[in-house]
């Protein structure tokens, strides 16, 4: 609900028909959370149906691609390599009749932009790959080792995540973004640490919030 139930409102204030849009074959997915001493609760599907009828022309890949002319990069399936990132252990999706775990959250995907004379900008969704594991494969798809911005969900909140805080930090000092704007899902305790760590890099976000980069 908090990723894709947007869409609908998006498609009616465009007003525009036939939009690509890139998914990743395991958004279709059905999922359910799974959380000791709680039932199991499964979490809203995206109509491919229902996207089609609003609009959208729908592409399916599991590997990088382009959008506006090669201008915008977005990163398909994100390579794990942090080995400290869990994805999002407590999910589970639905496969030939059975629930199995789902941890990885493979459809997790990010939108790379190259600013000519800064470095990369990175905008994550809600993170689940990890924010390293993304800002580290955006480096690697396009050869570019200087990061200028880090923007979007770091999936830091809540008891599962924040013992992730500090590694966290830890490896994007080693990044050096110019702009850190974490969003949506990062958590309290990891938006005061990133304020803490980068201070002159961290910009709070909000409603309306402008970035000129």
């Amino acid at each position: 609900s908090d990723h894709t139930a947007g869409l609908d409102g998006f498609i009616r204030a465009v007003g525009r028909t036939s939009l690509p849009v890139m998914i990743h074959p395991e958004f279709w997915s059905r999922r359910r959370l799974v959380i000791p001493g709680h039932d199991p609760v499964e979490l809203p599907t995206t109509s491919r149906s229902a996207l089609e009828g609003a609009g959208f022309t729908i592409i399916e890949d599991r590997q990088p691609s382009f959008l506006f002319g090669g201008s915008v990069l977005i990163t398909g399936e994100v390579d794990r390599t942090s080995g400290f990132e869990p994805g999002f252990p407590p999910q589970q999706a639905l496969r030939d009749g059975r629930w199995e775990p789902d941890p990885l959250v493979l459809d997790d995907q990010a939108l790379i932009v190259h600013v000519r004379g800064k470095g990369l900008v990175v905008l994550t969704g809600c993170g689940h790959a990890g924010v390293v594991n993304i800002t580290r494969y955006a480096r690697r798809l396009t050869g570019v080792s200087q990061v200028h911005a880090v923007v979007g969900g770091f999936h830091l909140g809540g008891p599962l995540f924040e013992p992730l805080i500090p590694q966290v930090c830890a490896e994007l000092e080693r990044l050096s973004p110019a702009v850190l704007v974490p969003a949506h899902c990062t958590g309290w305790a990891a938006q005061r640490a990133l304020a803490e760590r980068f201070p002159a890099a961290y910009i709070p976000n909000a409603v309306g919030t402008r970035l000129e980069l």
